[in-house]
């Protein structure tokens, strides 16, 4: 099974924060009602057994902010989200978060839901590598794997893999916990992750062709 391959969530997916500080979480949380002030109460998939409990899901929580033409992820647990616990005063955890752009007009509106749950199961499975092996996932970095199939819920994009670059929007943030980068992904072709390997361009200059951050199901290979 490739790293892509469905990610099934459980239906009952929250989890009771009970820890006693929240100021890294806060910190995220205020980074992105600075960018959407009126979405005090965006859509939001925890989880229902933390990782430090046996769960099989690393990140604590995902939340999803939207504009009329896209949804914006973000993940919460890959810096530290509650108190310092790592040694390092100037990075928060991994020093990094996770955030996706999804354009809303390539996905089946009847879709929404599995399309929305089939982004947070990739970023888990992403997370995952980080807290099994310490691999960090930065900007002008890419992820492929050799898979064909399409990240989308019915694989039927022609987008495989990632490539990353700095949110255009959040950016980095200085936490109480340390610095934190929000890192985006960007859906790509197998087209063009193969020339990125091949070294035929730089993660720069395939998001020069691409034009935009935003993911996009139904777009072409600029390759």
């Amino acid at each position: 099974m490739g790293l892509f391959d469905k990610f099934s969530k459980k239906e009952d997916d929250t989890v009771e924060i009970k820890k006693t500080e929240t100021r890294g979480w806060d910190a995220i949380t205020a980074a992105f009602e600075k960018l959407y002030p009126d979405q005090k109460d965006p859509k939001h998939y925890g989880v229902l057994i933390p990782w430090e409990l046996g769960g099989n899901d690393p990140l604590t929580g995902i939340s999803i902010y939207e504009t009329e033409e896209y949804y914006h992820f973000v993940t919460y647990g890959l810096s530290e989200i509650f108190e310092k616990e790592t040694d390092d005063p100037e990075i928060s955890g991994y020093g990094m978060e996770f955030t996706l752009k999804l354009r809303k007009a390539s996905i089946d509106p009847a879709d929404e839901e599995g399309e929305l749950r089939c982004i947070c199961g990739i970023f888990q499975k992403i997370a995952r590598i980080t807290f099994e092996h310490g691999e960090c996932f930065r900007a002008n970095e890419y992820l492929y794997t050799g898979q064909t199939a399409g990240i989308d819920l019915h694989q039927n994009s022609s987008l495989t893999g990632f490539i990353m670059i700095t949110d255009t929007d959040a950016g980095s943030i200085a936490t109480p916990n340390g610095k934190v980068d929000f890192v985006e992904f960007i859906g790509c072709t197998d087209a063009e992750l193969l020339a990125l390997r091949n070294k035929e361009l730089t993660v720069a200059e395939l998001y020069a062709k691409l034009g935009s951050d935003i993911t996009d199901y139904r777009r072409k290979s600029v390759i």
